[in-house]
């Protein structure tokens, strides 16, 4: 069934129509299913395990069950199917649907046809960074007195969950994947392209295909849509060159084009944008002027640290601020976000060391937490690291080596992943450490979680910093030896 086949199908769903969500767990899923409630549709769904997320939902009057049975959707008999990507097409659940011609959709399909009910949809794409520019572009829009409905890939302490239910059919406010082209079946009123690295190895077989599929996503904007992008991001560069001339063969016009970056005197004062000048930091965290064309805009200081969180600011505020956010509520939203869930969470401390979780799993992720650090006072650092998914880290390997050779200690855990697997080489963290001490670093490899904290305990002194890097398996760790608790993440 065509992607539009799919739409339609669900487009004439009743007002009280029951959707089913296998996998409703997953942390985009799970804001799926809240948006849908709020939505007036009965939710109920089916995920493997019981979670924090999991028992946030039954408390909101959510059925879920803890297996897959093909029978359960014969007796709900419901009107709409939707699966996570991690659900494959051998799922009981699945299967059953469709032999009763129950319509079955993915998690992306549903999430771009929820755009569609909205008049107007920022959709924030990039490599990396789309939680926080989300987060804190929703959250400026709602310091302004604009209430968005706003989805996250992670939990925020201002909402208690990962989405923000807002003023029905107006305003939407989501980040977008590029993995698997997700973010091809979204609709967008504005758009951020943050910056394109080459990631999602498993899917994209090099970087012009990455390139080429943010082309497409941005050619998705109707000819009066915005388009917030880097300036200094020559991949970007490379996609907007293309779009041109995408656009040119199909004789419509670009999109308005906003940029964000450094300022200087070499800034086109023809080009609308924002731009950052005067930075510096106090206690590792950034101070900046904020500057829209030749024009002071607010001055801010930051709590979550690094440059990268200083471009993405700037990329909300652009983003904000063509749905009337204000210069005030960007500096108010702006000094109180303290982050997303798992993007530089400090989720306690540990025999004296500041203990930060952060998923920057990719190389380029990783050197620019890494870096942020440097500007935080503190005595040393040491780095837990599990890599994400087998292929990413084959393909990326000597990415890994170069950023993380320099740290004091790296202390690798086995990689992560539910969608692929080793392979004849036997892709594994033990080889990144291998490399690494090659290469005069210092490295261990210890996949048991227990025994990584019996190292840590011969080596941290108050005034460290634990900082533990990957996916929400390692992060848990940081939680396992702060005590913190996982309903803290989700404030009940």
């Amino acid at each position: 069934m065509s992607q539009l086949s799919r739409l339609h199908s669900i487009s004439h769903l009743a007002e009280d129509a029951t959707i089913y969500l296998v996998g409703i767990g997953g942390i985009s899923m799970s804001g799926l299913a809240e948006i849908a409630q709020a939505a007036g549709f009965a939710v109920c769904g089916s995920d493997q395990h019981k979670t924090a997320r999991t028992a946030y939902l039954q408390r909101k009057g959510i059925n879920i069950h803890y297996s897959h049975d093909a029978e359960r959707i014969e007796q709900i008999k419901p009107d709409l199917v939707v699966h996570t990507a991690a659900v494959h097409e051998d799922n009981p659940e699945i299967i059953r649907a469709r032999a009763l011609k129950i319509p079955v959709i993915d998690r992306a399909t549903f999430l771009g046809w929820l755009n569609q009910t909205f008049d107007q949809v920022i959709n924030i794409a990039g490599t990396h960074g789309k939680t926080t520019t989300t987060a804190l572009c929703s959250l400026i829009l709602l310091a302004s007195g604009i209430d968005p409905t706003v989805h996250l890939g992670a939990e925020l302490k201002q909402f208690g969950s990962t989405v923000h239910l807002g003023e029905p059919g107006k305003l939407m406010v989501s980040e977008s994947c590029e993995y698997m082209n997700s973010f091809l079946k979204f609709y967008s009123t504005t758009a951020a392209v943050l910056n394109i690295d080459y990631d999602h190895v498993d899917f994209y077989d090099d970087l012009s295909a990455v390139i080429d599929s943010f082309v497409l996503f941005a050619d998705h904007l109707p000819e009066n849509g915005n388009l917030v992008i880097p300036d200094f991001d020559p991949q970007v560069g490379q996609m907007i060159r293309d779009l041109a001339a995408l656009r040119k063969i199909k004789g419509r016009s670009m999109p308005q084009l906003i940029y964000f970056g450094a300022g200087s005197e070499q800034v086109n004062p023809c080009r609308d944008g924002f731009y950052y000048q005067n930075l510096t930091y106090i206690n590792g965290m950034p101070r900046f002027d904020v500057w829209h064309n030749q024009t002071h805009y607010c001055t801010i200081q930051l709590r979550i640290p690094g440059l990268h969180n200083v471009l993405n600011t700037l990329a909300a505020i652009a983003c904000a601020h063509l749905h009337g956010a204000t210069p005030d509520a960007v500096t108010a939203a702006s000094e109180a976000f303290r982050g997303a869930e798992g993007r530089f969470t400090e989720t306690g401390t540990y025999r004296g060391a500041r203990v930060i979780a952060d998923y920057a799993h990719h190389p380029a992720a990783a050197r620019a937490t890494l870096d942020a650090v440097k500007y935080i006072p503190h005595e040393r650092t040491w780095v837990v690291f599990q890599p994400l998914t087998y292929t990413r880290t084959r393909v990326l390997f000597n990415d890994y080596v170069e950023v993380l050779k320099a740290c004091d200690l790296v202390i690798f855990s086995e990689i992560y992943s539910d969608r692929d697997f080793a392979g004849e080489d036997r892709m594994s963290s033990r080889l990144l450490a291998e490399a690494i001490n090659k290469l005069g670093g210092h490295a261990q490899f210890i996949p048991d979680f227990r025994k990584i904290k019996q190292v840590l305990d011969t080596v941290v002194k108050p005034g460290d910093i634990i900082l533990v890097l990957g996916p929400e398996e390692i992060r848990e760790f940081a939680d396992q030896l702060t005590g913190r608790q996982a309903y803290d993440r989700l404030l009940t």
